[in-house]
């Protein structure tokens, strides 16, 4: 027969084993967001070509959004950068990804609701 700590010790053993260790905290921060966004900038900017290492970054900083809320704040970080910059430089941003072969989990535009984007 099992005593109370044995019975404790098992149950403490199958919820260690059922839950998670950690759950996993949103990797995307606006700062990384800007860090990602550096090799694309001469092309925003300037136009001309998207180079290959701004797609490159591009295709990381999606990869890093792995879940909603990674996207999400994504998301909100772009629109804060759509904040500062004039029309032509926003068409620039928004046709990077497409010339990157790059699919956006949302559409890069000032009026993009991101608490919409899952």
């Amino acid at each position: 027969m099992l005593t109370s700590k044995k019975l404790l010790v098992s149950f403490l053993l199958i919820c260690m084993v059922v839950t998670p260790l950690s759950t996993k905290a949103t990797t995307i921060t606006c700062n990384t967001v800007t860090d990602k966004i550096k090799p694309c900038l001469t092309y925003v900017m300037y136009g001309g070509y998207v180079s290959k290492e701004c797609c490159n970054s591009c295709k990381s900083c999606l990869g890093n959004a792995t879940t909603t809320l990674d996207r999400q704040t994504l998301c909100s970080c772009v629109n804060d950068i759509l904040s500062t910059i004039t029309k032509k430089q926003i068409n620039r941003i928004a046709s990077i990804p497409e010339k990157c072969g790059a699919k956006f989990p949302f559409k890069i535009s000032k009026d993009v609701d991101c608490s919409k984007v899952y």
